[in-house]
């Protein structure tokens, strides 16, 4: 169930007055039908001719013009979606996907950014701007020669279908062999983001097969080479190589170095680990700008490293990116391209991805209904906090706390994710704590139950559950610093604060008191988030990354996609089903206990000598088997 469409833009503006054109006489039942099922009462619809168009594009009253074929169908949501996107980035030209069906869906594709594609139409939404050099040919408009004129800048494409067309199948091209390579697989955030960005490719007509480098976490911190899991890459002969989220296995990046040597090679910055001497997270830390050593304040945290070795292994880091034939850096936010350009030593490249989120499992539902279904209070306001490690150390757990204390009290309920070993440590009485949650189906239903998200973290690449909730509807109140500031679109699916004592509980108070304000972002949340991270937007993103290493002919025409894409969205008539197994089992209650001893004697500390004891009685077990 699609939230309410708001009445007016999140800035206040009125929505753009769109005009649809057709051929005169042409326009199908289904085609009427569909544009009528829109939800968007700020359009009119014009039949045109050769001889008529351009007094209709002249006319007063409209913002924005959609030219549709009369046979064409415009998928549900498209105007809105379109226009949105048109309105929060004031492009002259947004392009979203056009769905090729005939008795079955062929495929589907999106215009390039290359040149001109033949057959535009009813999937680009113009300004008058852009049609003011529209020219006709016999009695066709040319409007595969507007998109093409148009400067790059001035362009746009979402990730999700506009229209819905008969016809052939897209042109697919020659895919390329990818190995995406993790250190131990794809279980926990870094992994589960890298997987999709796998099956984002796959969807692309490439061929993508997985490689873990380890089984032995334990044994990260000393290990460097991984024979089995190379020789397997190697057997491949991959186009392409696309690694991500190593330090489980290693604390180097030698084995990166190696595979970008022999094959075109991108690493996925889903952390800083590449750009420090050991950690994911500099936090307030500057040594990294200036040489990681001996004084790092956190060996014993994950990921752990002797303090010895720090500074040698912060310039081995540096040799492998700054190599002739060094990875390519992804990032996937503006902050983490910057924080990355800055740390990386000269000669490395850094190029933005955007990650994909499976849009059509994380969806809005009913609230009542889910309510029903998990047990939770149907009339309370329920404030969602969600990470694998809830009180994990930069999730910024004691301004959560505290913010959540403030607005604590009859009708007021916390939703608690992830894993939180003393749920007492919050002090809410109304919580309810499900734990680690490894189905993403399941997932979805708790987002999808709650009226707003909340985080305190102030270190993130991104930042996942932001936009899982945003996709489900639920709009993310968070701090206004690092990636966070990509993952809510501030005012739009949710609210930045200043990172102030205070703020966030000044927000959260407001946003609990405001019904209006939390439905108005979630429903946008929806809108500007499916196009931006689906599984077709990052297929996007990584395309004009291969494109631009010559991996992928940099050509005019359309970019296309499998037809199982469209599984990808909630309106499909066959979703794809979610993953599950995406985080680690829950511990045992015996293991909590343990957990909270060591936490209450070391912190999150794992000094060496229990390090090296972990490793040993690894190797041994190994040895056993």
């Amino acid at each position: 169930m699609a939230p309410v469409r708001p009445a007016r833009l999140p800035d206040g503006r009125p929505w753009p007055r769109i005009r649809v054109l057709t051929p005169a006489g042409t326009v199908t039942p289904e085609a009427a039908a569909s544009l009528a099922h829109q939800d968007y009462p700020e359009r009119d619809h014009e039949p045109y001719t050769a001889a008529t168009l351009p007094g209709l594009i002249a006319a007063a009253g409209a913002d924005a013009f959609l030219l549709l074929d009369g046979g064409d169908m415009l998928a549900p949501g498209a105007l809105a979606s379109l226009a949105l996107e048109a309105a929060l980035t004031g492009a002259d030209a947004v392009a979203g996907l056009r769905v090729l069906y005939a008795d079955r869906v062929l495929g589907l594709d999106v215009p390039s950014l290359a040149g001109a594609a033949e057959g535009i139409g009813g999937e680009v939404l113009f300004s008058p701007r852009a049609l003011a050099a529209l020219r006709c040919e016999g009695d066709r408009p040319n409007l595969s020669a507007v998109w093409a004129g148009l400067p790059q800048s001035a362009r746009r494409r979402i990730g999700r279908p506009v229209l819905l067309r008969r016809g052939d199948a897209p042109l697919c091209g020659q895919g390329l062999s990818i190995v995406s390579v993790t250190g131990t697989g794809t279980v926990g955030g870094a992994g589960v983001a890298h997987r999709r960005l796998s099956e984002a490719l796959a969807l692309a007509h490439h061929t993508v097969a997985e490689a873990v480098l380890s089984d032995r976490p334990a044994g990260a911190e000393w290990t460097d080479t991984f024979p089995a899991a190379e020789a397997r890459i190697a057997s491949l002969a991959p186009d392409f190589v696309l690694v991500g989220n190593v330090h489980g296995a290693t604390r180097s990046l030698d084995v990166v170095g190696r595979l970008a040597a022999a094959h075109p090679a991108a690493l996925v910055l889903h952390d800083l680990f590449a750009l420090t001497g050991r950690c994911a997270h500099p936090r307030d830390c500057t040594r990294a700008e200036t040489g990681c050593d001996a004084a790092c304040p956190t060996p014993d945290e994950y990921p752990q490293l002797a303090p010895r070795r720090i500074a040698g292994m912060h310039r081995r880091k540096r040799a492998v990116l700054a190599g002739g034939s060094g990875p390519l850096l992804l990032a996937n936010s503006d902050w983490t391209r910057r924080r990355a350009e800055a740390l990386a030593p000269a000669g490395a490249v850094t190029r933005p991805v955007s990650l994909a989120f499976p849009t059509g499992i994380f969806r809005p539902g009913d609230r009542a209904t889910l309510r029903r279904r998990l047990g939770l209070p149907a009339g309370d306001v329920l404030i969602l906090i969600s990470s694998v490690i809830v009180d994990g150390p930069d999730k910024g757990f004691a301004d959560l706390r505290d913010a959540l204390q403030t607005v604590a009290g009859p009708g007021i309920g916390v939703v608690a994710i992830g894993r939180l070993d003393d749920p007492g440590k919050l002090g809410i009485d109304n919580l309810f704590a499900p734990g680690l949650i490894g189905s993403e189906e399941d997932l979805a239903a708790w987002y999808g139950a709650c009226d707003l998200h909340v985080t305190a973290s102030r270190h993130e690449t991104l930042g996942q559950t932001p936009i899982e909730a945003g996709l489900c509807g639920v709009p993310t109140l968070a701090y206004r610093t690092s990636g966070l500031t990509s993952a809510v679109i501030d005012g739009v699916s949710g609210r930045l604060v200043a990172m102030r004592p205070g703020a966030l509980a000044e927000a959260l108070a407001a946003l609990v008191g405001d019904p209006a304000a939390r439905a108005a972002l979630g429903a946008f949340a929806r809108i500007a988030l499916e196009s931006r991270f689906s599984p077709a937007a990052s297929a996007l993103s990584l395309d004009a990354v291969l494109r631009e290493r010559g991996l992928i002919a940099d050509e005019a025409g359309r970019t296309s996609f499998a037809a199982a894409l469209l599984g990808h969205f909630p309106f499909a008539a066959q979703r794809v089903r979610g993953a599950d197994g995406t985080v680690q089992a829950p511990s045992s209650p015996l293991v909590r206990r343990l957990r909270r001893t060591k936490q209450a004697v070391l912190g999150r500390r794992m000094p060496l000598l229990v390090r090296r004891c972990l490793y040993l009685a690894s190797a041994l077990r190994r040895r056993a088997q």
